[in-house]
């Protein structure tokens, strides 16, 4: 099997565990009382996602050798995914719910800064992309995916009611 197909069937088969496990915190949150703020931008995201690795396996050849020093980061990232995740917990989801009453977290790397999830996606739309030469790709849905973040930031950091007044 190519290295490519195998790092996006990596990257397909955790964002669909992930889903599943931030559908459920969702589930539960709103149960709750929670609030969802940003709903319409989400589906931008999944979208970008999805054609993020789409054009991954279309543009790069199967036979391409992969970068073992941005591999290495790769793993590096997940493992500060596996962080924000376990640091979140329950509150985890790839929507914008805030639960009523509840602080911002400030554990684990949210001790370090506000966003460190959305900091391991950026960086990995570059690393994913450059472990195969794919600069093209990296550019590209780097942009399309800082323009999201950007807006989605403002949602969330108002949602949390950290917005600047």
């Amino acid at each position: 099997m190519s290295a490519v197909y195998a790092i996006v069937g990596f990257i397909v088969v955790e964002r669909l565990a992930e889903l599943a496990f931030a559908a459920r915190n969702a589930r539960r949150m709103l149960a709750r009382g929670a609030v969802e703020s940003g709903a319409r931008h989400y589906p931008l995201f999944i979208v970008l996602h999805a054609a993020w690795l789409v054009d991954l396996v279309l543009r790069v050849p199967a036979d391409t050798a992969v970068n073992l020093p941005l591999l290495a980061a790769f793993a590096a990232l997940q493992g500060v995914r596996l962080w924000v995740i376990m640091s979140l917990g329950e509150r985890w989801t790839t929507r914008v719910i805030v639960p009523p009453g509840e602080p911002p977290v400030t554990k684990g790397p949210y001790r370090y800064m506000k966003h460190p999830n959305y900091a391991v996606v950026v960086a990995e739309i570059a690393v994913v992309p450059l472990m195969f030469g794919a600069w093209a790709t990296a550019a590209l849905f780097s942009v399309l995916n800082l323009a999201l973040l950007r807006h989605r930031i403002r949602v969330e950091e108002a949602a949390l009611g950290l917005a600047p007044r």
